[in-house]
């Protein structure tokens, strides 16, 4: 049986605030969550749950719902910007790189 996760403070603050915002996109798309489920194919329950953050609901369904309101082009752009990771991978690049000598049979 799966351990049960508890997101932190922090992720579940995220979440939240994500929820709102797609509510906020769909209130200004003035869609119904009747709509909005149906394009996300999902229950009217189910978008509730993702409007209000809820973080037991599966990231794909955040992403369907996200398609669903045209939003999907900015959820692949969220990691291609990552500075922190490339500070850390530019410290571990070699100072020199030396070829390789031919060996002789």
């Amino acid at each position: 049986m799966a351990t049960p996760h508890i997101p932190t403070l922090g992720a579940k603050r995220a979440i939240r605030r994500i929820g709102a915002d797609l509510r906020i996109a769909r209130l200004r798309r003035r869609l119904p969550m009747e709509v909005v489920a149906a394009r996300a194919f999902i229950s009217r329950g189910t978008l509730a749950r993702v409007e209000q953050g809820d973080p037991a609901v599966s990231f794909g369904i955040y992403a369907s719902v996200m398609q669903a309101l045209g939003l999907i082009g900015p959820l692949s752009d969220l990691l291609a910007d990552d500075q922190v990771g490339a500070a850390l991978e530019s410290e571990r690049l070699p100072k020199r790189v030396r070829t390789k000598k031919a060996t002789e049979t």
